[in-house]
């Protein structure tokens, strides 16, 4: 069976891969809202086979199908069904970021072969309809970066920390409410964001983007005490993800970074995901909302479905024009343990100097062996940075080795 050319009023079969927390939820919502969907769109979707770990078989649900709804995860075996699917003509619907971040280019061939559309609004933030305001509402503009906060998880944790709670209790606290895996590692490294940043880079500006690709720092080690210091400069901390024109090339990265409050994303708290636009034609625009959960990530999910029986929106085809960009300028927060003796400000501030690193804020606090210097630096190139605290870290009366934390420093006001 193809749904390439379908009849007006018959039944829309959509194939169910996986039965867990957003497959479960998947089930029980689509036939919910299966009449809203018929009176739209002509066709009535049903739920005509479901492949569980212990039951359904793919070849069967496949040939019964016009949609494949794809919610194993990870790579095999969804990476054979999804491009049997898409070469039979199948719709594929999925929320397998990994997936696509590491696949995508062969999936959407894919998908052009068989004539059929891969659709994939859930696998990045949520119930944010990032995917198709990229895809559609700004089609035609000239995007120059794509930034925000597409992990849940991390973004819980955080919001927690700033209340007061150690990393170790606030993680405690999202795996007791669903918003953390018991194995949190993909998200809280960062490499779920990469994963999401990759797709969001290609769709934005055309050019394929593996994850492999994406560099990505997480949120382990931080320290309840840089959330202490960073209020006290006007800051907020938060696990961002951008993917933005730099220097001619692409850069695309995941990092804990701080905000003053007047940006987009510095409000976004729990378990909330946040994606920022921003071109000359539109300035910036800022969606957001929840990031977690298996009833609503099955919403996003199903208004794929909805665009699977409409007639396909145009897809950006990928170029490979701009390079990617590791090396790029940023502000950063500085903390550094050190012994409380005369003259070890001045030393770090001609450390930091030899290499280009000039400060916009300090903050002095303790005595003795509890001393802590922190600070935010004015915007310099991430290699000069390293380069600065590699030899601070040198000092004698450097007790540890210094953190640093990036600063974001736009506000939109």
């Amino acid at each position: 069976m193809s749904a390439e050319h379908p009849a007006h009023g018959a039944p829309f079969n959509v194939g169910l891969l996986g039965h867990g927390t957003v497959g479960g939820a998947f089930a029980e919502l689509l036939p919910a809202r299966a009449g809203e969907i018929a009176e739209l769109t002509g066709r009535e979707p049903r739920l005509t086979g479901v492949l569980r770990r212990s039951s359904g078989d793919y070849r069967e649900i496949l040939d019964g199908a016009d949609a494949i709804v794809e919610l194993i995860g990870g790579v095999d075996p969804a990476r054979e069904y999804v491009l049997a699917a898409l070469l039979s003509g199948r719709h594929v619907i999925t929320a397998n970021k990994l997936l696509l971040s590491q696949h995508g280019e062969e999936l959407f061939a894919a998908a052009e072969k068989g004539g059929a559309q891969l659709l994939f609004e859930a696998a990045v933030a949520g119930v944010v309809p990032v995917i198709k305001v990229l895809e559609q509402s700004l089609a035609g503009s000239h995007i120059d970066r794509v930034h925000g906060i597409v992990n849940g998880t991390t973004n819980f944790i955080l919001s927690e920390m700033a209340r007061g709670l150690s990393y170790a209790e606030a993680l405690a606290e999202a795996q007791s409410k669903g918003f953390a895996e018991a194995d949190p590692s993909d998200d809280v490294s960062g490499r779920d964001a990469a994963a999401k940043m990759a797709i969001l880079a290609r769709l934005a500006f055309g050019v394929p983007v593996h994850l492999d690709q994406v560099p990505y720092e997480g949120i382990e080690q931080l320290q309840g005490d840089d959330l202490a210091y960073a209020r006290e400069l006007g800051l907020g901390l938060k696990l961002v993800g951008t993917a933005e024109r730099r220097d001619g090339g692409l850069s695309v990265r995941v990092h804990p970074a701080f905000l003053y409050s007047g940006h987009p994303l510095a409000s976004i708290a729990g378990s909330f995901n946040a994606v920022t636009v921003e071109s000359d034609a539109i300035t910036e625009i800022t969606m957001s909302g929840p990031g977690a959960g298996g009833p609503q990530t099955a919403s996003a999910v199903l208004s794929d479905v909805v665009s699977a029986i409409l007639p396909p929106a145009g897809r950006r085809a990928p170029v490979r024009r701009l390079p990617l960009v590791a090396d790029i300028q940023s502000a950063f927060y500085v903390h550094m343990d050190v012994a409380d003796r005369p003259g070890v400000l001045a030393a770090v501030t001609q450390a930091l100097g030899e290499h280009g690193v000039s400060i916009k804020s300090v903050v002095q606090r303790g005595m003795g062996e509890r001393a802590r210097l922190v600070m935010v630096t004015h915007p310099v190139v991430e290699s000069s940075m390293r380069a600065a605290v590699a030899q601070v870290a040198e000092f004698q009366f450097v007790r540890s080795a210094p953190r640093t934390i990036r600063v974001i420093e736009e506000e939109f006001v």
